[in-house]
């Protein structure tokens, strides 16, 4: 599966990075701490967090992930918008809290 098609099946909203909505989707990985997301995510995955700073965009492009899902309706800062549209990582949100968009994430990816 990749990016286009996780934010057809799923609804979500592309705040940017577009460039990568073709990027290959190998899981996902859920963390708002970004030691742990630096330490143990892998290349591919998609990053699900509430933080919206303009550092998970500079992890998200050391890991290679594939796309970072803001959930609980959160905006990502001016900075991280940016960064998301220089790195062509998507940087996509949701309305639902992490707890629902992990469980429907895995139901696609499983």
């Amino acid at each position: 599966m990749n990016v286009q098609q996780l934010i057809e099946k799923l609804e979500l909203r592309v705040f940017g990075g577009e460039q990568g909505l073709q990027n290959t989707i190998t899981g996902g990985y859920v963390s708002d701490l970004l030691s742990d997301v630096m330490g143990n995510s892998d290349t591919g995955q998609v990053w699900l967090t509430l933080q919206t700073h303009k550092n998970v965009m500079a992890i998200a492009s050391l890991k290679d992930l594939a796309a970072i899902i803001l959930v609980n309706n959160h905006k990502p800062d001016e900075d991280t918008l940016n960064q998301a549209n220089e790195e062509g990582i998507p940087l996509l949100g949701t309305d639902m809290s992490t707890f629902e968009i992990t469980g429907k994430l895995y139901e696609l990816l499983k």
